[in-house]
């Protein structure tokens, strides 16, 4: 019989990789032909894609954006689910606009004092800054690798990135005889030392699986 195989994808680092790899129209590529092209003649059970939800108060465009990416991606293969996480805005601290004040405060040359007066507004403004930080994500995609690998609901195991926060959920699965590979146009040096095998793929890897 053939393996039962599952794909658990990091939405948010398995895009981040393809982009930094090169890899353009991220949104277009179908999840059905990524399987295919992985599981080498495994039975696929299902793609499940975890990304923090972006709500609709937020950014209106944002939030279409992903509406659009999720419909398409469900309608490739009823097989595909997508599983959401949290989206929070944090407050941070902008460095880059403390260096400047410091910068401008130091400064002996002489400018334009109304040239000097509007960088420095500038930087003040954006002294503060919020960041839009994901959370659940990654343990939500931990718990479900195990989860289900205790009830025996697959033989092998696809991690869709390179983080090392998954090494941990990846030996447990492994130390229930499960097979588990990463797969990332990243490099994952502590998620590499447990997986059977790490898969780096990269622009030319990508290039048949679009729709």
């Amino acid at each position: 019989m053939p393996q039962r195989a599952m794909i658990f994808v990091d939405g948010n680092n398995w895009y981040h990789g393809l982009k930094e790899a090169g890899v353009v129209g991220q949104a277009e590529i179908h999840h059905g032909k990524v399987a295919t092209k992985l599981l080498d003649g495994r039975t696929w059970l299902g793609t499940r894609y975890y990304i923090g939800k972006v709500e609709q108060y937020g950014n209106p465009q944002l939030y279409a954006d992903q509406r659009r990416f999720v419909a398409r991606l469900q309608a490739q293969d009823t097989r595909i689910s997508v599983h959401y996480g949290r989206l929070e805005r944090r407050p941070s601290r902008n460095d880059l606009a403390n260096e400047m004040l410091a910068y401008f405060a130091s400064l002996t040359v002489r400018i334009d004092p109304a040239v000097r007066r509007d960088l420095m507004a500038m930087a003040q403004r954006h002294r503060n800054v919020q960041t839009i930080v994901e959370k659940a994500v990654d343990v939500m995609l931990a718990v479900d690798l195990v989860t289900m690998a205790q009830r025996d609901d697959y033989d092998v195991a696809y991690i869709l990135s390179a983080d090392g926060d998954y090494t941990h959920a990846a030996q447990f699965a492994k130390d229930l005889g499960k097979r588990v590979f990463a797969v990332s146009a990243k490099h994952g040096a502590q998620l590499a030392s447990v997986v059977h095998s790490f898969i780096r793929v990269d622009r030319e890897w990508v290039a048949s699986c679009y729709e």
